[in-house]
């Protein structure tokens, strides 16, 4: 049934009648709720709270990632001093500076010619200092340069070694990108 204003126009011929049908249309598809609905304030700002979570996520994932890569690289180098370590077998103390501190490693004399002359470095390992030759310092300066405590042979701005022997030889097996684990 129409509304009284709507019958009153009809009367008089202001309004026509398929123009009076369609607001009555109108009309009842807005009381049921099918007309298109102007976004919300809340619904912007459920949105934009929900970026907001999104690029926190990604930061403290990215966050996360970086510290099990140098955790990764760490446990790297723990293996490569471990397994290569040369055993200091001498009382002659090798006096080095460590930061702002003074240290000294006990090492006979041949193992400090070749501390002196480059071919062996001093590196962190756990509490202590350790002997690596050049070949194995050089990993550990690619990987972590803050654990090498002395290396005559590299200099201030000399660069990491690109590759080593290990990176060499795992060329040659090709791991494909589509790769499922």
């Amino acid at each position: 049934m129409r509304n009284p204003l709507q019958e009153q126009l009809l009367k008089a011929g202001l309004v026509k009648k398929d123009k009076a049908a369609k607001i009555v249309r109108d009309q009842a598809k807005q009381r049921q709720g099918k007309a298109p609905v102007a976004a919300d304030e809340d619904k912007v700002d459920a949105r934009h709270l929900q970026a907001e979570r999104a690029e926190r996520d990604r930061a403290l994932a990215a966050e996360r990632n970086a510290e099990a890569r140098a955790k990764e690289l760490r446990a790297q180098v723990r293996q490569i001093v471990d397994a290569k370590k040369i055993k200091r077998d001498g009382e002659v103390p090798y006096r080095f500076t460590d930061g702002d501190r003074i240290s000294s490693v006990l090492v006979s004399e041949a193992q400090r010619a070749q501390l002196a002359a480059g071919t062996l470095a001093i590196v962190h390992h756990g509490e202590g200092f350790e002997l690596l030759p050049r070949a194995a310092a050089d990993q550990v300066y690619a990987r972590v340069p803050e654990l090498i405590a002395l290396d005559h042979g590299r200099k201030e701005g000399d660069p990491a070694p690109v590759a080593d022997e290990d990176d060499d030889f795992y060329k040659q097996f090709v791991v494909p990108d589509d790769l499922m684990w």
